[in-house]
């Protein structure tokens, strides 16, 4: 019964082999494969006898795959600004379809590229989940991931919100004498019929949909001492007049002290309830009206409007809001998150990409395409944002590479050669061995 089991002991060595050479071999093909994750053989004997007995009955060796999921590979640099790479914990969570129905896998392979839709998708095809951001960068729904997708956004407006002015206005101006009531000088600017301001100063500001206007700051002085009268002033052809007569969107006063400092603002808005102003558009243009906070200067400063015995200068003006602008560049930035910018310098957050941690990430089940499917073995995943909750921390335009080491495999595959041709030679013997029995009959 021995010789017999020797047979099978030194198939079992054979097929083990087998095994851990179609292992290496797999490691050896994949070494350039981005964050590849070696496969190692696990021998284990196997054992034929009983318990307390004294007799020995060879079983064999059985083998099974490791794959070292849970172990750093080496961070190489990359040229593409949505290439990002995993330090420490953590997988990116993918799905097989663009609507994110299919089974939730996950990979540490970062090598995303757009398609002709916009998806963000792995070289398997594999297309990438993250948290979608509001306007205003934060995650909408904390417990939905979709697609990201870059081109959900492909064109941005930037309406102007605040609006600076920073100016001297001549103290040995002559005061106007005649008869002023406000708006006045918005009559003069729309129609030419009204009072001529001393000075005026347009800024070019923007609506919701990206289109320019111009926003008419007109001064007129007064007669009571440092006193200037102020209109803010848009174009009357583009503007609701039942709410803007003749374009006015605010007047009022500014104020200085003897020595030239801003004193006081008063400012009043055409639109009642509203701070700063709000210009109600055409509306036949589509625009949402436009909020704006107006800075003249800090109080008692002269770091915007001034009243100097100096000719009237401009300093500055300056507004936040931009022209439409379209989608020029996506980056991954360290947290994680998926940027866009556009070709007027706005920049908007679109995504946040999820990292999901498991509590063993050896237990995964690997799939075909650098993937890995949960399993009871791996625990419970945990999704988090990049650094955080015991989530790695991510490297922008760079890749893991394989953790495989080509001089360890030739190692291993000498060893797997060699232990292969002995247990050849296990089975060889023992039918030689068998041979010399059966010749005793003889």
């Amino acid at each position: 019964m021995s010789l017999f089991g020797s047979l099978f002991t030194g198939v079992t060595g054979l097929a083990a082999q087998s095994r851990s050479m179609g292992m290496i071999s797999d490691n050896v093909a994949n070494v350039s494969t981005t964050a590849y994750k070696l496969a190692q053989a696990q021998f284990s004997s196997m054992v034929a006898r009983e318990a307390g007995s004294r007799a020995y009955r060879p079983g064999g060796v059985t083998v099974q795959p490791f794959s070292t999921i849970g172990s750093q590979g080496p961070i190489m640099t990359s040229n593409s600004p949505t290439d990002v790479a995993i330090v420490g914990q953590g997988f990116f969570v993918v799905r097989p379809d663009a609507a994110a129905t299919g089974e939730q896998l996950y990979t540490r392979a970062g090598e995303f590229s757009a398609d002709a839709q916009g998806n963000l998708r792995t070289p398997s095809g594999f297309f990438v989940q993250g948290w979608r951001l509001g306007l205003n960068g934060e995650v909408l729904d904390v417990n939905q991931l979709e697609t990201v997708n870059v081109r959900i956004v492909n064109g941005v407006a930037l309406a102007t919100t605040r609006v600076e002015l920073g100016a001297n206005l001549d103290a040995d101006t002559a005061p106007f004498t005649g008869t002023y009531n406000a708006g006045d000088m918005a009559s003069f600017l729309a129609t030419g019929t009204g009072v001529t301001p001393h000075f005026s100063r347009p800024i070019q500001i923007y609506d919701s949909l990206g289109r320019a206007h111009n926003l008419t700051f007109a001064f007129l002085k007064d007669p009571a001492a440092n006193v200037w009268n102020v209109e803010v002033v848009a174009d009357d052809g583009e503007v609701e007049l039942a709410s803007h007569p003749n374009g006015l969107v605010a007047s009022g006063t500014v104020t200085f002290a003897g020595d030239g400092r801003l004193q006081a603002v008063n400012l009043t808005p055409t639109v009642a309830g509203t701070l700063g102003a709000q210009i109600n558009w055409l509306a036949l243009g589509g625009a949402d009206p436009s909020d704006i906070e107006i800075d003249l200067g800090e109080i008692g400063t002269t770091n915007g409007l001034a009243q100097f015995a100096s000719p009237t200068t401009v300093a500055f003006a300056s507004q936040n809001g931009a022209e439409v602008g379209t989608l020029t560049a996506v980056t991954i930035d360290q947290a994680g998150y998926v940027n866009a910018s556009f070709s007027n310098g706005e920049q908007r957050r679109l995504y946040r990409l999820a990292l999901a941690t498991f509590p063993n990430p050896a237990g995964l089940d690997p799939r075909a395409g650098n993937v890995y499917a949960a399993s009871q073995e791996a625990g419970q995943f945990v999704l988090q944002g990049a650094g955080e909750g015991g989530a790695g921390r991510l490297t922008p335009s760079a890749l893991e590479s394989s953790n495989v080491d080509l001089a360890d495999e030739f190692t291993k595959m000498i060893v797997t050669q060699r232990a292969y041709s002995a247990n050849a030679r296990v089975i060889s013997t023992t039918d030689e061995m068998l041979d010399e029995l059966i010749r005793l009959r003889r």
